[in-house]
């Protein structure tokens, strides 16, 4: 049990994969400029790495490894991803059209988020079991909907701050992400000290 909780607390907190890992920058950097979108990407991305580690961990083990077609993995999981991520932007216009409209190109582009893939493979890399693997996978998205809707907060206050002109859109975005990322290091010695 002790090992469950340390390996969400890493995958929220120590191993975040925005923060610390720099996986998922574009809908980081691109849907963070509102609570709601950046919420909604978050749910959605968490949606998808669950559903996607709940399909690509039997595919690789049971399918993969027998037939010793293990090299085939990152087209299987690239592919399992895209399908994931149609399936998820149909049942939000059919159920939550506001927020479909709201993520825009961002939500297609789940497919090509690198955290969603990186999670997979890292899962399989590990070692990990189905159930490890799947609060590893759920403490990643928890941690890609934490930096999401802390960046949001972030973000909202810097664009009713003045900033040098220079500084200001993307560059002061930048600034600002870095210092999130930079205050996340200080969780790195959570999972040690649980340790001990």
């Amino acid at each position: 049990m002790k090992e469950l909780i340390l390996i969400l607390m890493g995958g929220v907190l120590v191993n975040n994969y925005v923060l610390q890992q720099f996986l998922g920058i574009c809908p980081f950097l691109g849907v963070s400029k509102k609570f709601d979108q950046a919420s909604g990407m978050g749910i959605a991305v968490t949606f998808v790495m669950l559903c996607a580690t709940a399909v690509t961990w039997p595919i690789y083990t049971y399918a993969l490894v027998p037939l010793k077609l293990e090299y085939l993995q990152t087209i299987v999981f690239i592919l399992v991803i895209a399908a994931l991520v149609q399936f998820v932007e149909i049942v939000l216009k059919r159920f939550i059209p506001a927020l479909h409209k709201s993520l825009g190109v961002y939500l297609p582009l789940i497919t090509t988020n690198c955290a969603v893939l990186g999670v997979t493979l890292n899962n399989i890399t590990a070692g990990y079991n189905f159930l490890e693997s799947m609060i590893s996978s759920l403490g990643v998205g928890l941690g890609f909907l934490l930096a999401m809707v802390l960046f949001a907060g972030v973000r909202s206050r810097i664009e009713n701050c003045p900033s040098p002109k220079a500084f200001r859109g993307i560059p002061i975005t930048l600034v600002a992400a870095s210092i999130v990322a930079l205050a996340f290091f200080g969780f790195a010695g959570v999972v040690e000290n649980l340790l001990a």
